[in-house]
């Protein structure tokens, strides 16, 4: 019998809006944000789905889908388990500039390089970066070594991977119906897992925002009992699916 994973991008956010680097800088949801989160209640409502436990990062916009959603669902009650291991990639230096403004002064490709490369992360933050959340003091007790200046792809799959096995594989394998609220690249990080997607072709997944994404795994290997498009898996219109991660795509274009 198989056992249910979902996923699920936070809503829109204020930063997304004005496309803005976020990272690890906190953000609030805008109000488009917060209606797509209330739709992707509506969705895991309209699908069935019997959640039992939440999981999400420590940032804002994640709490507060989370926190939409299942009230959409009627399920606010559910117990929910934070850790900054789910956390949005840290952006380093890029964070608080826009991205199309970014693009036209360092190049389309190099900021797709900074953004989508598997294992080049932007410059580290500075320390005149008016938006560094590295002194945030919900990162005070974590080791100087732990802490990251800056981030890949790569950097998010292996500071996401010991909380997925003893966290959310403790959870699945318990028997519950697990949902993950977190941001497109940890999110990525856990897909790339779980599909088993190469290095190369990750970096053209795009996962839109406060769309739920369902997977039914093997509760003895924890992967999906059926292979395919990741993307496949949301719940929703596919047309506005991929409109929305087509969106996603073209954020880092240059006006």
């Amino acid at each position: 019998m198989a056992t249910t994973l979902v996923l699920l991008r936070h809503g829109q956010s204020t930063w997304n809006a004005e496309n803005l680097f976020t990272g690890w800088w906190d953000c609030p949801l805008s109000d488009l944000g917060r209606d797509e989160a209330v739709e992707a209640g509506r969705l895991m409502a309209e699908a069935g789905l019997a959640l039992d436990v939440v999981h999400t990062s420590v940032q804002t916009r994640a709490i507060h889908t989370a926190d939409l959603a299942l009230a959409e669902m009627d399920l606010s009650w559910l117990p929910v388990r934070r850790h900054w291991r789910l956390n949005e990639r840290h952006y380093g230096d890029l964070t608080g500039r826009d991205k199309a403004e970014t693009a036209a002064r360092y190049g389309e490709d190099q900021v797709f390089t900074w953004r989508r490369s598997y294992d080049v992360p932007p410059p580290p933050i500075a320390p005149d970066n008016p938006h560094d959340p590295n002194s945030d003091r919900r990162y005070v007790a974590l080791a100087p070594d732990v802490l990251p200046a800056s981030e890949c792809l790569a950097d998010v799959v292996a500071r996401m991977l010991p909380y997925w096995f003893d966290a959310i594989v403790a959870d699945l394998a318990a028997g519950l119906t697990v949902l993950v609220a977190a941001h497109g690249n940890s999110l990525r990080a856990l897909v790339k897992h779980l599909d088993g997607i190469a290095d190369e072709v990750i970096t053209s997944l795009n996962i839109p925002t406060g769309v739920p994404l369902v997977y039914d795994l093997d509760p003895t290997t924890m992967r999906p009992i059926e292979a395919g498009d990741p993307l496949a898996r949301c719940l929703g219109d596919p047309a506005a699916v991929a409109a929305a991660a087509a969106a996603v795509a073209g954020q880092a274009k240059s006006r």
